[in-house]
């Protein structure tokens, strides 16, 4: 029969084991705008309305209200749009943009997601946005208007995000990007996970 300190040492495991479990990365995907900022606290934008329509670097470091973050592409970046509503996209449709390096715990990603013409005007086509945290997730639009939302929210930090299309003969296009971090609860349940991993330590100790 186990002694009473390895029985304590099992019981220990158990609750980490759930307490993991419970707190591993988890995407939801949103379509809607209004129910994506309910999900978040203290999201801020970038409009992307101090660009023009021309190349621009690989890299753009850029802001979202208190957040920063980079959005790169292997062949460089390309202001769209016009007057009025500028838009980021790339100079090479197969190439995706990948948005990371995000700042303050960034967990919440959404905006306007659609496709570009050569000219860096919106046209009909198909985008996809895929998730890092951890794990992976991408959604399709199909057909995507420049006022389409599509978000994710992670209960864990974000890693990346990728902005791609099907292949057509269009540009991944990009516009009022929100970063956001994860309401109170979901900090709740990270904390109590790490509390569980102190008192383990703690008993080994």
């Amino acid at each position: 029969m186990p002694t009473k300190p390895a029985l304590s040492r099992l019981f220990a495991a158990a609750a980490l084991l759930c307490a993991a479990a419970g707190a591993q990365a988890d995407i939801t995907v949103y379509t809607s705008q209004a129910a994506f900022r309910a999900a978040v606290q203290a999201p801020g934008l970038d409009s992307y309305d101090d660009l023009s329509v021309v190349q621009y670097a690989e890299t753009l470091n850029r802001s979202a209200g208190a957040y920063t973050y980079d959005v790169y592409s292997a062949t460089g970046l390309y202001g769209a749009g016009g007057p009025g509503d500028y838009w980021l996209s790339n100079t090479t449709r197969y190439a995706p943009m990948v948005f990371s390096n995000f700042s303050g715990g960034v967990s919440a990603f959404g905006g306007n997601f659609f496709a570009s013409d050569l000219a860096g005007q919106y046209t009909l086509g198909n985008v996809i946005l895929t998730a890092i945290d951890g794990s992976v997730v991408s959604y399709g639009l199909g057909g995507a208007a420049a006022t389409d939302f599509l978000g994710f929210v992670s209960t864990t930090p974000l890693a990346a995000i990728a902005l791609t299309t099907d292949g057509g003969t269009y540009w991944p296009t990009a516009n009022n990007v929100v970063l956001a971090v994860p309401e109170p609860a979901t900090y709740g349940m990270l904390l109590a996970g790490l509390g569980l991993v102190g008192v383990m330590r703690r008993r080994r100790g």
